[in-house]
């Protein structure tokens, strides 16, 4: 075991203050963060000089990064997928290679999939009308159950769907996108995913997921997620006129940011029915003031924030990461290496 101070660089580029944040608990494991401010490939390479290990989440490590790293002895990927990472080449330079499923993906992939199935099989709609006993509007009265003879449906709910068959559009092909494709294709729906970054085709085959630009994505899928970080290029990137692409009858899931969303366009488009409703976990301020036009739309889910689970994933995740270089650097197996 080495006491050495190790540098270990992010691909992607990173704030100040997250950078601080993360260097105080890389601390714990002996490790020196760095990171570019921006995206500029030359600010990258500037970075990677002195870097014996780098953190791979979204932007591709590729042979002529390597190249710009001659110290480098391990690429960390912040992810469960492989992809996004040169391996050949890293095999060819004798650099380690080891992925790192994110704790907090499989939360929020699993809250996704609850609230497509609350908008699909109406069970806010159908909690309420059982617990208020709406019944007695329809001039029905309670009877003793048998095998056949029971009150089906009793409230005529309208519009309930089945998941099984239907297309289901990931924007944003993260690992949290990845997970949650996982989860639908054991519902039998069909998969199509837009990112900046499309995977390779033998990947996509072996996921069972199919690329889509985003607004053919939009105009196909009854379902559309999305799991994109919120950035200057995403902010309000769902808005009044991608909304206008979608089908009548489809339904928006956002377990990500609220920002991504134009929220007015949204409750608009949804009081005029033109898309079927939406299922909703984060907002642009949260709490949801009371007085906001979400509130008054009857075919909408919400859930105060909480698709990421019992939390800390922002401290458990890169902890997992350090960890698991700490293990490399001591000489130990790192766990997921790719062999």
């Amino acid at each position: 075991m080495t006491s050495k101070t190790h540098t270990v660089a992010f691909v992607d580029p990173l704030p100040v203050e997250q950078l601080a944040f993360l260097q105080g608990l890389a601390n714990d494991y002996g490790l020196k963060l760095v990171a570019p401010l921006g995206d500029e490939v030359d600010e990258l390479k500037a970075v990677l000089k002195d870097a014996e290990g780098v953190i791979v989440q979204r932007r591709p490590m590729t042979l002529e990064l390597m190249e710009a790293a001659p110290g480098l002895r391990v690429i960390q990927k912040m992810g469960g997928r492989r992809d996004r990472i040169d391996i050949q080449a890293a095999k060819a330079k004798n650099i380690k290679t080891a992925l790192m499923s994110l704790p907090g993906a499989m939360a929020v992939s699993e809250h996704v999939m609850a609230l497509m199935l609350a908008c699909a099989k109406k069970i806010v709609e159908g909690h309420t009308y059982t617990k208020t006993g709406a019944y007695r509007t329809l001039g029905i009265e309670p009877k003793v159950t048998t095998e056949r003879s029971h009150g089906f449906q009793w409230m005529k709910i309208q519009g309930l769907e089945e998941l099984n068959g239907m297309t289901l559009g990931i924007i944003g092909f993260g690992d949290i996108g990845n997970e949650i494709a996982k989860r639908a294709r054991a519902f039998e729906m069909k998969v199509v995913y837009y990112d900046a970054y499309r995977l390779d085709a033998d990947l996509e085959v072996e996921l069972g997921v199919s690329y889509l630009e985003k607004d053919e994505l939009l105009k196909t899928a009854d379902f559309i997620t999305l799991n994109a970080p919120l950035i200057p290029s995403t902010e309000k990137s769902i808005g009044a006129r991608e909304i206008a692409l979608m089908k009548p009858t489809a339904y928006l899931i956002n377990a990500s940011r609220g920002g991504v969303i134009d929220e007015l366009a949204l409750a608009k488009a949804i009081a005029e029915k033109k898309i079927a409703g939406a299922g909703l976990d984060v907002f642009l301020e949260e709490p949801v003031p009371f007085d906001h036009p979400y509130l008054a739309l009857d075919n909408v889910t919400f859930t105060p924030h909480i698709g990421g689970g019992k939390g800390g994933a922002r401290e458990r995740q890169p902890r997992a990461i350090f960890a698991n270089l700490q293990r490399f650097f001591n000489g130990e197996p790192m766990e997921k290496e790719i062999a």
